[in-house]
């Protein structure tokens, strides 16, 4: 029998994306589906596949974001069923692993990201999505499918990354309030005024407004962060930040560690969210939060930290990096969404057929777009 095909954009090295006929996937796994996609999102972090700067094989699929209707189900999917539209987190989970159980889905032991040299991605005529059950969700009725693209990975991303910050600089706080408030064994005259640093004047920073960042910059203000700068070197990023309620700051023309340190009376920033994913941005990253402060990096990252073990030790941070964990904060991130999906009305700039993927991996990388989708 004769294997189906389709259409897929394919990864052949550094900037050389093409479009060309691939076999149809099949279901391999009871806990597969087989979704027909209808749009599917470049995402800032195929940038890095597509610079070279992340190494892998050639000959994969792109792509993690998609949106599509279920052609097909492995006999153990009971959530979803053929003729069904729904939209993919960007990386599978099987809920049955020790991480998942505990939280940690961006660490499930068999769930590789789509668009990998691992699994094949959505930008492609059909997709192929193991377990199912737990990596597909439904579209509410309230969200477009445009908007709900971003819920894929970037909105999820950049709410994950702002809710860690938020939450470890309260619990720090909390933390610090007991200690000095009176578990010291010391004299009342001894003990050091306790003033507690709340949402409403906390400073924090979101370093990078590519999407991810923008995400960052909303969910930071949501979630009641009182000052939060944002900071790029493209103006219609900036301008978007604003929009947002953040104070922009170009990384290109204003004396940024000096207004940070400004408006914190010389310590830093409590908590900085870094988007962006280099060496460069998680410098500056280290050097504009304060000593005791929180950094939370959610920039996919290559090479070593661009600050030594010492540094860090003697700043006393408290670090979280890495991939989002999606499907814990899920519900959460589509809550703060959707309320807000007014603010993402022109986050969609170009809207490319599949044919002319290697024209909107360009755009993208070149920033003469905000956000590409492909549409087939």
């Amino acid at each position: 029998m004769e294997t189906e095909k389709m259409q897929a954009v394919v990864y052949e090295g550094p900037f050389n994306i093409v479009v060309k006929e691939k076999s149809k996937p099949v279901l391999l796994e009871k806990t597969d589906a087989i979704l027909k996609v209808h749009i599917a999102g470049i995402c800032g972090s195929d940038l890095h596949m597509y610079r070279g700067h992340q190494k892998t094989t050639t000959g994969h699929t792109m792509g993690h974001e998609f949106i599509g209707t279920v052609e097909s189900t492995g006999s153990a999917v009971s959530r979803f069923h053929p003729g069904q539209k729904v939209m993919s987190i960007f990386s599978p989970m099987c809920m049955k692993c020790w991480f998942c159980q505990h939280g940690h889905t961006n660490r499930c032991v068999d769930g590789p990201s789509f668009g990998s040299m691992a699994l094949d991605g959505g930008q492609s005529e059909y997709v192929r999505v193991p377990f199912a059950d737990s990596t597909l969700e439904f579209i509410p009725e309230e969200v477009s499918d445009e908007n709900m693209i971003i819920m894929c990975d970037i909105f999820p991303t950049g709410y994950y990354g702002a809710m860690k910050a938020i939450t470890k600089l309260l619990r720090n706080n909390e933390t610090a309030e007991s200690i000095v408030g009176g578990t010291l064994h010391a004299p009342s005259a001894l003990r050091p005024t306790f003033e507690k640093v709340t949402l409403d004047n906390s400073v924090v920073v979101c370093l990078g407004c590519g999407p991810v960042g923008l995400c960052a910059v909303l969910t930071a203000k949501v979630l009641g962060a009182g000052t939060v700068f944002a900071i790029d070197s493209v103006d219609d990023r900036l301008e978007e930040a604003r929009k947002m309620g953040a104070r922009p700051l170009n990384l290109e023309k204003d004396d940024i560690p000096d207004i940070i340190k400004s408006v914190t009376g010389g310590r830093g920033a409590d908590a900085v969210v870094e988007s962006v994913g280099n060496k460069s941005a998680m410098r500056l990253a280290f050097d504009l939060v304060r000593p005791c402060g929180v950094l939370s990096s959610i920039g996919f990252h290559q090479g070593d930290l661009p600050f030594s073990a010492f540094e860090a030790y003697s700043k006393n941070l408290d670090i979280n990096m890495g991939r989002a964990a999606v499907r814990p904060v899920f519900g959460e991130a589509l809550k703060v969404f959707a309320e807000n999906q007014a603010m993402f009305a022109d986050f969609i700039t170009h809207r490319i057929p599949l044919a002319d993927a290697a024209h909107g991996y360009e755009i993208f990388e070149k920033h003469q777009a905000r956000k590409v989708i492909l549409t087939m």
